[in-house]
């Protein structure tokens, strides 16, 4: 006889140790996802040599996985609400492992730019079933923290790359790199289905009813929710950072500054080390004191960060550069939850999946225009044009921080049709 399983046997100890876990395991998740995502980075100079490919055309192969990525988003996070976060979490990373390993078989451009594709698929399926894992496994209190703590994988893969690929690179080639990657990725796969805990009660994951500005929203209303759109755009806008400098800084310390390929593996990977903490940081200080503040915090860290990036370009040393290069990317990470915290916090759980679904739209729209937009400044003009983009788009966030709202009271949906209203998520 099976026992049933009701809210008293969740002690705060138990809900604390459900939220431990599942960050840890999804720690592990994302860190391999970036690993895997952002290695092409490294290997730029290398396949570009061997296809006699201009900047513009290596950061196609970038731009293409991060189109089709943008592309899947809103479909995962259907997906996502639909089936769990489990079962979609296992598939994707096991295909992406897949695709990863024939990167390394491409015999010309256009099969590597086919595969990054397919693989943008498989990747692109991942976010929104991470983040509804996080939102089923925690409670709004402490979302914004344990989401904090996962997002900072992406520093920690980000930083981990230039020192695992490096040197493999060198080792044993490009081919060869992907190889090693695509199984690493597969163990990680198996280990996130196995251990991932049981999911909270609806009760405890979501805001209570008289906190939460519409207690029950269907999936149509947040497609429809202008504020979520606004938030999307946030993450376009704060987003082109991170991928503009993980794409274009090991070929600018490569081409630009003449290092080795160790040497740059070695300061590429600094400043994204360095953003873990800080990520975490932030996550604890919007749940701690900033939920229902988060304009003035993100428009002040991006405003720091505009600064720090000025300097970084008009650096005269390469460890001028990336002392500053380190400085922006550690203070721009404390602003990661001021993007997702609140949305975290007010969309139920059953609809968890497409909203971050459409948030990660936005932020996969960055992915897109950033690599392909600096490389061709960097073509045309040089360099600086093309970091230079980069401030113009952070100086975007802190204005775009203004025009977001700031706390559960004015993050509102439309309401819903008679059609939708009583039967909750759709």
């Amino acid at each position: 006889m099976t026992a049933v399983v009701n809210e008293d046997t969740w002690t705060a100890r138990r809900i604390n140790r459900t939220a431990l876990i599942t960050m840890v395991v999804m720690v592990f998740a994302w860190a391999v996802d970036y690993i895997d995502r952002f290695s092409i980075g490294m290997a730029l100079p290398m396949i570009g040599a061997e296809f006699d490919l201009s900047k513009t055309q290596q950061g196609w192969l970038v731009t293409v996985f991060a189109l089709v990525y943008m592309v899947c988003q809103i479909p995962a996070g259907f997906l996502a609400d639909r089936y769990g976060s489990r079962g979609p979490m296992l598939v994707t990373l096991l295909a992406w492992s897949a695709f990863t390993a024939m990167t390394g078989m491409a015999g010309t451009f256009g099969m590597l730019l086919l595969v990054r594709g397919l693989f943008g698929v498989c990747q692109g399926l991942f976010p929104a079933a991470s983040f509804k894992a996080i939102a089923e496994r925690t409670t709004p209190g402490n979302r914004a923290t344990v989401t904090g703590v996962m997002l900072s994988a992406g520093g920690i893969g980000a930083g981990l790359a230039p020192l695992i690929v490096g040197p493999l690179l060198m080792a044993v080639g490009w081919r060869h790199t992907f190889f090693w990657m695509a199984g690493i990725g597969a163990i990680i796969g198996v280990v996130v289905w196995t251990l991932l805990p049981k999911a909270l009660p609806k009760s405890l994951s979501s805001l209570p009813r008289t906190e939460a500005s519409t207690p029950e929203v269907s999936r149509k209303q947040v497609l429809k929710s202008f504020v979520v759109w606004k938030f999307t755009l946030l993450f376009c806008a704060t987003n082109m950072l991170n991928y503009g400098l993980i794409t274009w800084v090991p070929s600018y310390l490569l081409e630009a500054r003449g290092l080795t390929l160790n040497q740059t593996g070695v300061l590429a990977a600094i400043p994204m080390l360095v953003s873990i903490g800080t990520t975490i940081l932030g996550g604890w200080l919007f749940d701690k004191y900033f939920h229902d503040h988060g304009r003035w915090y993100l428009g002040s860290i991006a405003l720091v960060t505009v600064v720090l990036l000025i300097l970084m370009v008009s650096a005269d040393s390469t460890a001028e550069f990336t002392l500053y290069e380190t400085l922006a990317l550690a203070v721009f990470g404390m602003a990661t939850m001021a993007v997702f915290g609140l949305p975290l916090r007010v969309l139920p759980t059953a609809v968890t999946g497409i909203g971050m679904g459409v948030m990660n739209f936005g932020g996969q729209v960055a992915g897109a225009v950033a690599p392909v937009a600096m490389g061709w400044l960097a073509d045309a003009f040089s360099y600086t044009a093309a970091f230079g983009f980069l401030i113009v788009t952070t100086f975007l966030t802190a204005v775009m921080a203004f025009w977001v709202p700031q706390n559960p009271a004015q993050f509102t949906f439309s309401p819903a049709s008679p059609s939708t209203g009583s039967r909750g998520a759709q």
